[in-house]
């Protein structure tokens, strides 16, 4: 028998269902049973039910003789199910890696009637996003089994079967089964929670619900929205046999249902135009047949006006409420549309005005003690250029440095650092009038470059990746890309720093202009040199990080075949893996601080991608995990352990383009997925003396320039004018 039943309903879900299949199959915990439930679908689904069963004993496959609907497939899996717990997972969603061992523990742990999980939702661009209700399932602030009553809150997380762990003799003993129809979960769910004894929580995303483009019930405009009324009466009605269970989450879950009803009803595109009057007479009825004789609560974001003239019953007056609400949208998004309009007539306008005066500052003299910076395309104060600001102030006082911003970023600047908002009259002036220019990445297309001025490109890392113009044949990087500009840009280099004698040759032919090499090494990783064991305990202390605590520093890249960001990783798994008092610091890639923090974060994990520092990250670290990044040949200068985690090395290399077989020189041990990674740890493979000589031959090819004293070199070549 085994501990968790996976029951998994199956209808028309050909392009999902292997994907659903394997994200349970593959999970490193295997003490389960899948009962795939064929609900007589008219595609593949079945053939493919019977290829997996066949090969992996885990699985049963049941072939139902007629179509019963969801809730019905569910209870024809149940009725087959061993296990001590039950989850019901839907076949066009996917389990979180990692998440099986972790519910498993979490069973031991506090032996649930229900155990509660949280999600996030995963859209066709891959990008997902947790649920915003996240927070109410922390473990941190809460008993670790309870009953609802005592965490009413917990009521307004989605009311679905698939976010709920169930043990199967409570199920059956308390007789709930699925209904059929649309929104069955909810006479599942609430009467679920009012029986349970022993309820517990599970703050990490485990689950992905699959938002689709189209076939959605959710998206899908029919009067089946309707049924919502009856599943509700249902739930109502269990939820009273239950006696004072049941009474005393009653007036929660009206106020919930009140809610939810009027978001179908206001709903353009859920319900057809004709039935809209016909259901607000069925959600004025049922509130008449349930409203509490103690009142009752809405969730925050209900409408209070709205569910007035709705206890009027009047539909003409609901009906013109809603319409007002309608007609105002519209006149805000024709004001918006308007507003829009006169921003970007100003907008040009002011442009306009700021390269004229930007043209006349040109006129006047350069200011030979004025040096510009920047860094990212204006995110802040970071990288190779802010170390050369660093050790400009104490060798050459003399020189004013002044760094460019966006303005969203503007509050990232230390105080003590001189700034000017991009864009601004001043930032023109210090472009026009500035001496030295110093970037990790290009200025904007319109500066012009001033006879006898000093452009210092500094780059942001040694690359891995193609560049420049190598990335002309991979259509992915070049997207968007215009090369004659790009290289214009590049045509201002007068310096061109270079961390290697490999960046020398890639520099040169990726970007083919007329500069001069400076092989000095990368200023930003003068401090990993010369860092005391005082300052990176210091470092670690403001991190929250104990003195003897095991650090992983995991740092990932983009892809550009990605649209947005994908973990790749589940890092509260991994740091389960490497013991109790260890602590991974999660950096993802600046291109995605938008997007990155979809699943949040733990005591376990500690996310530090907005931190503005990534050298203090490395000292801090006590192994680096990273795949394709720069940060590899960085952190290398530490010459502490590194593993490379390639689970799509061949699609990464196909799409951006590699200047070397990664896999065959890494500075350390490879894993090519979650499972190898895990291993690798829990071998102790990380460091060995084999993995020791992999990273000496990698440092000496890639880390020699690196002796603590990058920035200085800059300073007396570039300001000073020394020789080398």
């Amino acid at each position: 028998m085994a501990l968790i039943t996976i029951v998994v309903p199956v209808y028309k879900v050909q392009p999902y269902l292997r994907e659903c299949l394997d994200s349970i199959l593959e999970q490193p915990f295997s003490d389960i049973e899948v009962i795939a439930v064929d609900d007589c679908t008219p595609d593949d689904c079945g053939r493919i039910l019977d290829e997996y069963a066949a090969r992996d004993q885990r699985v049963t496959a049941i072939h139902l003789p007629k179509n019963v609907g969801l809730g019905g497939a569910r209870n024809a899996g149940l009725t087959r199910a061993t296990g001590d717990y039950v989850w019901f997972v839907d076949s066009d969603d996917v389990v979180a890696s990692g998440a099986l061992e972790r519910i498993a523990k979490r069973l031991s742990d506090t032996s649930p009637d229900v155990l509660i999980v949280d999600y996030a939702r995963r859209y066709w661009s891959g990008k997902t996003t947790r649920n915003k209700l996240h927070k109410l399932l922390s473990e941190s602030n809460a008993p670790s089994v309870f009953r609802i009553t005592e965490r009413m809150d917990l009521l307004r997380i989605f009311p679905c079967a698939w976010n709920k762990v169930v043990r199967r003799e409570f199920m059956i003993d308390a007789g709930l089964t699925f209904p059929s129809g649309w929104y069955e979960d909810l006479p599942f769910t609430y009467p679920l929670l009012a029986k349970a004894e022993r309820v517990s929580v599970l703050d990490r995303v485990c689950y992905y619900y699959r938002q689709r483009r189209h076939g959605a019930i959710l998206g899908t405009t029919s009067e089946r929205h309707t049924e919502l009324v009856a599943q509700y009466d249902l739930a109502f009605e269990r939820l009273r046999n239950m006696g004072a269970r049941g009474a005393a989450i009653e007036p929660t879950v009206f106020g919930i249902a009140m809610h939810h009803l009027m978001v179908v009803l206001d709903h353009r595109r859920r319900l057809p135009r004709r039935e809209r009057p016909k259901f607000f007479r069925e959600i004025v009825d049922f509130r008449r047949r349930h409203l509490p004789a103690r009142g009752y609560a809405l969730p925050p974001n209900a409408s209070r006006l709205r569910q007035r003239f709705l206890a009027w019953g009047i539909w003409p007056a609901y009906a013109a409420v809603y319409a007002m609400r309608t007609a105002r949208s519209k006149i805000r998004k024709a004001v918006k549309v308007s507003r829009r309009f006169a921003r970007k007539v100003y907008r040009r306008l002011n442009r306009t005005a700021h390269l004229a005066y930007y043209a006349v500052q040109r006129r006047l003299p350069i200011d030979r003690d004025l040096a510009m910076y920047g860094a990212y395309w204006g995110i802040g104060y970071a990288c190779n250029p802010a170390a050369i600001y660093e050790s400009a102030k104490q060798l050459a006082p003399s020189v004013h440095g002044v760094w460019s911003v966006k303005g969203a970023y503007a509050h990232r600047m230390p105080a003590d650092v001189d700034y000017v908002v991009e864009g601004s009259w001043r930032y023109f002036k210090v472009l026009a009038r500035g001496n030295w220019f110093v970037n990790n990445v290009n200025f904007g297309d319109h500066m012009v470059k001033r006879p006898s001025t000093i452009h210092v490109q500094t780059h942001h890392g040694t690359t891995l990746k193609s560049m420049g113009v190598d990335n002309l044949p991979y259509p992915l990087a070049s997207h968007g890309m215009d090369y004659d500009r790009l290289l214009s840009r590049c045509d201002r280099w007068d310096f061109c720093l270079s961390s290697n004698s490999y960046s020398t040759e890639i520099w040169a032919r990726a970007y083919p202009c007329s500069f001069e090499t400076l092989e000095y090494g990368y200023p930003r990783n003068d401090v990993l040199v010369n860092a005391t064991p005082a300052e990176i305990q210091k470092i670690r202390a403001s991190l929250g990080l104990k003195p003897d605590q095991f650090v992983v520093l995991y740092a990932p890249t983009h892809r550009d075949y990605s649209l947005g960001y994908r973990d790749l990783l589940d890092l509260d798994a991994f740091a389960d893996h490497i013991g109790r008092d260890a602590v991974v610091l999660k950096r993802a890639h600046y291109f995605y601080l938008d997007e990155h923090a979809s699943a949040g974060e733990s005591a376990r994990v500690i996310d530090v991608s907005e931190y503005p520092r990534v050298e203090d990250l490395y000292l801090a670290a006590d192994v680096l995990i990273t795949d394709y990044s720069s940060v590899m040949f960085d952190y290398a200068t530490l010459d502490r352990p590194i593993v490379i985690y390639a689970p799509d090395w061949e699609a990464y290399r196909s799409t951006r383009g590699t200047y070397f077989d990664l896999l065959a020189e890494p500075p350390g041990a490879v894993a090519r997925s979650a499972d190898d990674l895990f291993r690798l740890f829990n071998d102790g493979r990380v460091d060995t003396p084999e993995t020791t000589a992999m990273r000496a031959v990698f440092r000496q090819k890639f880390c020699s320039f690196d002796d603590g004293r990058a920035a200085q070199r800059v300073v007396r070549r570039v300001m000073l004018k020394e020789a080398a």
